[in-house]
C-alpha cells in the first residue's frame, strides 16, 4: 500500500433540479440550484488520519463522494496521487468509500458482496474481514436488509478496513453503533492504520470521541472550507484560557444552534 495523496483546487459544486414557471402543467420549466461547495481547495496529506468536519448540509458527504470518484468535479478538480478519481479505475480500485447506509447490495448475502468487494480491491484482506465480522457479532449468512442497523454500521466498518485501500473515507458509518462497538471500531481502525499505514478521511459528528485519534482537520461551514490544518493547531486558533475541543471549534464556527 502507498498512503494516497488529494489534491483540490478550486471545487464547486451544486445540485441541479427543475421548477415550474407557473401553476399549469403546460407551464415552461426553469433550472435551479443548491450549492453544496462553493471554491473549495485543500490538500489531503498522505498517510494521515484527516478528519472531515461540519453541521449537517455542510457539503461533507458531497466531497467525499467527489473525492471517492462517485461523482465528477464539473467546476474546479478533484486528483488523488495526480489523477481525477471519476471512471478511473486505476484511481477507484485503490480507494474505498463507506458510508451508514448503502455500499452493498441490500438484498444479496453478505459472502457476495465480500466476493464483490474482493474482486475490485487488491489490497482486500479477507481474513482480517471475517475477523473483524466476528468481533463485531455480524452473522455472515445474512442479507443486509435484515440486519439492524448497527450490524449494518458493523458491516461497513468491517468493508472498510479489510479493503486496506490507500485512501479509505468513512463517513458516518458507526453512527449506529452502540458505545462498545464503536470503541471497537475506533480501536481497530487505529490499529490497522499504524499496522498498515494509509491515508484515512473520517467524517463524524461524534467528535468528543474520535477527535484524539485525528491529526488533521477540514471543517467545512456552508460548502466552504472555514478552517484546516493540523488538529492541535485549529483547536488552539479557537481556544481561549482552556484549550478548545473540536466541538467548541464547530460552534465558534457555525455560530450554534442551527
Amino acid at each position: 500500500m502507498t498512503p494516497a495523496a488529494v489534491s483540490i483546487s478550486n471545487l464547486t459544486y451544486d445540485f441541479g433540479f427543475l421548477r415550474q414557471r407557473g401553476p399549469r402543467w403546460y407551464d415552461t420549466f426553469r433550472i435551479e440550484g443548491t450549492r453544496a461547495l462553493d471554491d473549495v481547495t485543500i490538500d489531503i496529506r498522505p498517510g494521515t488520519i484527516t478528519g472531515l468536519i461540519g453541521r449537517n448540509g455542510a457539503g461533507k458527504s458531497t466531497l467525499a463522494s467527489l473525492i471517492a470518484g462517485f461523482r465528477r468535479a464539473k467546476r474546479g478538480s478533484v486528483l488523488v496521487d495526480g489523477a481525477a478519481p471519476f471512471e478511473n479505475s486505476g484511481v477507484t480500485e485503490r480507494v474505498c468509500f463507506m458510508r451508514e447506509i448503502g455500499g452493498v447490495s441490500e438484498d444479496d448475502k453478505i459472502k457476495e458482496t465480500v466476493r464483490i468487494v474482493e474482486g475490485l480491491r487488491p489490497n482486500f484482506d479477507r481474513a482480517y474481514f471475517d475477523e473483524l465480522m466476528d468481533m463485531f457479532g455480524v452473522p455472515m449468512r445474512s442479507k443486509p436488509q435484515n440486519l439492524s442497523r448497527g450490524q449494518r454500521s458493523s458491516l461497513a466498518a468491517s468493508i472498510a478496513l479489510a479493503s486496506r485501500c490507500d485512501l479509505t473515507i468513512v463517513d458516518e458509518i458507526h453512527l449506529g453503533m452502540d458505545a462498545v462497538a464503536r470503541r471497537l471500531f475506533y480501536d481497530a481502525l487505529m490499529a490497522d492504520y499504524i499496522a498498515h499505514p494509509r491515508t484515512f478521511v473520517v467524517s463524524s459528528h461524534l467528535l468528543d470521541e474520535i477527535e484524539d485519534q485525528l491529526e488533521d482537520v477540514i471543517i467545512l461551514h456552508k460548502g466552504r472550507i472555514a478552517d484546516h490544518g493540523l488538529a492541535d493547531d485549529v483547536r488552539a486558533r479557537h481556544s481561549g484560557e482552556s484549550l478548545a475541543s473540536l466541538t467548541d471549534v464547530l460552534i465558534s464556527i457555525s455560530g450554534g444552534a442551527q
